[in-house]
């Protein structure tokens, strides 16, 4: 149970870093996004190519890679 803690908490902090990223690019986040659908927004309106590649492609990828690098980590702190 505390590795499945610790790998949470690892990637919550990696949400948070790829969010300030996407800001700090003029990315669109999930947020945004269903903010927008709920204002019954086109989804074409709503999304360029660049965003798009972001939400589908490099977001899922960097949340994934958080959460290798998190249990590599916690198995590198227990196995001590």
């Amino acid at each position: 149970m505390i590795r499945v803690y610790f790998i949470g908490l690892f990637i919550l902090i990696t949400v948070i870093i790829a969010n300030v990223i996407a800001a700090k690019l003029q990315l669109k986040s999930w947020y945004a996004l269903l903010d927008g659908l709920t204002n019954s927004s086109p989804l074409s309106d709503l999304l360029t190519l660049k965003d798009s590649l972001w939400l589908f492609i490099l977001y899922p990828l960097i949340l994934g890679l958080g959460a290798v690098v998190a249990n590599l980590l916690y198995l590198k702190i227990c196995s001590s």
